[in-house]
């Protein structure tokens, strides 16, 4: 089984994010890169689904700029046995959904995992357009997932809301989407480190995949959300305090 996981470089979580000056995207020198954190679960997961069934390959694979190859490096260092990078930078989900398509369809793909969404857009469609140019099943927010023993099915559990869980069977090839909780996953050793700098991350062109380089959606006007403004804080005795933001809600908030 070829499992392929697709994956996603985004900025770190306490990176201050700043906006370039034509507003066409943000600024990236000084950001520090991540693989995002649902993906880790879907690369850990890869690898116990090799590991439980016996044979296979895990490739991770993503579609972005060339420092996007250094999430590829995270991936091989945590154990995937090999990567595909499409060098393109875009931003538009359903061209990077083409591309992972494709590669999948040319590398002979058999299931494809991912995180949920990616947490910089939190878009959370790149795994279901893909899945949908494959004509293959997939199903998103899963919190377990266990293969038959001969790879041909998997049986999933889905988070829903109120915290029920639903069960789904699928047949491969398919496509599932990790959430958070599912495992956890591991660290990447010194030596997975040193092997996965020794490892040969193969590299396409849109154009290698029979693509169109000019992405079918561009973002523009980037603008940060609105400070929020300071809080107040009421003080004197309680029945006062009391009064005075019911008084507030009233007639500045007007809640009630």
């Amino acid at each position: 089984m070829n499992i392929f996981v697709c994956i996603k470089q985004v900025p770190d979580t306490e990176t201050k994010i700043r906006i370039k000056g034509d507003k066409s995207g943000i600024e990236t020198n000084d950001v520090k890169w991540i693989v995002s954190p649902y993906d880790e679960f879907a690369i850990e997961e890869a690898l116990r689904a090799k590991a439980f069934l016996k044979t296979g390959t895990v490739t991770v694979v993503t579609v972005g700029p060339d420092r996007a190859v250094e999430a590829l490096r995270t991936g091989l260092a945590m154990g995937a046995d090999t990567a595909v990078h499409v060098r393109w930078e875009t931003s538009c989900n359903v061209s990077i959904a083409k591309a992972v398509a494709e590669v999948v369809k040319k590398e002979n793909g058999s299931v494809i995992f991912s995180g949920k969404q990616a947490i910089d857009d939190d878009q959370g469609v790149v795994f279901a357009y893909t899945a949908e140019l494959l004509n293959w099943p997939s199903t998103s927010t899963v919190s377990k997932v266990e293969f038959g023993t001969d790879g041909k099915s998997v049986t999933v559990e889905k988070e829903v809301d109120g915290s029920a869980r639903h069960k789904i069977a699928m047949n491969t090839p398919c496509v599932i989407a990790m959430t958070k909780g599912i495992n956890a996953p591991r660290y990447a050793s010194l030596p997975g480190i040193m092997a996965a700098k020794k490892k040969t991350v193969k590299v396409y062109s849109p154009s290698d995949l029979g693509l169109s380089d000019s992405p079918l959606l561009k973002d523009f006007d980037y603008e940060l959300p609105p400070e929020r403004k300071a809080g107040i804080k009421l003080s004197g005795e309680i029945p006062a305090q009391v009064a005075e933001l019911v008084k507030r809600l009233r007639e500045e908030a007007k809640v009630i």
